[in-house]
């Protein structure tokens, strides 16, 4: 599959910028959340402050392709927006930062649910399984743990009012990491549920 390049100029206040998008992977077009990720390195201007106007009309649709919007290779658009402050930009790496933290600890916690699924569909002896569940529990308590303190981390940082771009996704990471902790007592849960199963069986077979 060739991999198609299409170049466009979209102009920012008295600047134009050449813009080259490369097709995905899967052989679709670029979208318009991909002119504006490019636009936004190439700017400094965040996604969520940037209008992008094409023949008068506001392109809305982030997932649209470029071509259903009927932008072809070298077509002019235009772009308004608000470059974030320097303080801003300082507050965004924060939360950069512990945006990663949260994506390493999700991974941690992912790889327990294979391990969990696993075990539930008899892939390990039935005498170890309560041994391994219990570990299981364990390393879902610290993945808990450290959402918390992620969480608290977040509570700690102050985003002034005018910092939309801060406050957005400061609000996002909230959500996510409570989403998270909500895995972490559902995998629990399930994890106290099968140990309760094995339990009860082994005194079913003693007696």
């Amino acid at each position: 599959m060739s991999v198609q390049t299409i170049s466009v100029i979209v102009a920012y206040g008295s600047t134009k910028h050449s813009i080259t998008l490369t097709s995905q992977e899967d052989g679709t077009g670029p979208t318009v959340k991909d002119l504006s990720d490019a636009l936004n390195e190439a700017t400094g201007v965040p996604p969520a402050s940037q209008k992008l106007i094409f023949k008068g009309k506001s392109l809305k649709d982030m997932e649209a392709s470029l071509s259903s919007c009927g932008i072809k290779e070298g077509c002019k658009l235009m772009m308004i927006g608000k470059r974030n402050s320097p303080e801003e930009e300082a507050e965004l790496k924060k939360l950069k930062e512990i945006e990663k933290s949260v994506e390493q600890t999700a991974k941690k916690l992912e790889t327990v649910d294979v391990e969990l699924t696993g075990l539930k569909n008899g892939f390990l002896a039935k005498d170890l399984q309560a041994e391994a569940l219990s570990k299981l529990d364990h390393r879902v308590k610290i993945a808990a743990e450290q959402f918390m303190k992620i969480l608290e981390q977040i509570d700690a940082l102050t985003i002034p009012e005018n910092f939309t771009d801060c406050r957005a996704k400061k609000k996002g990471l909230v959500k996510t990491v409570q989403d998270f902790l909500a895995q972490c007592d559902r995998i629990e849960a399930c994890i106290s549920d099968h140990l309760s199963k094995i339990q009860s069986k082994s005194l079913a077979l003693a007696e």
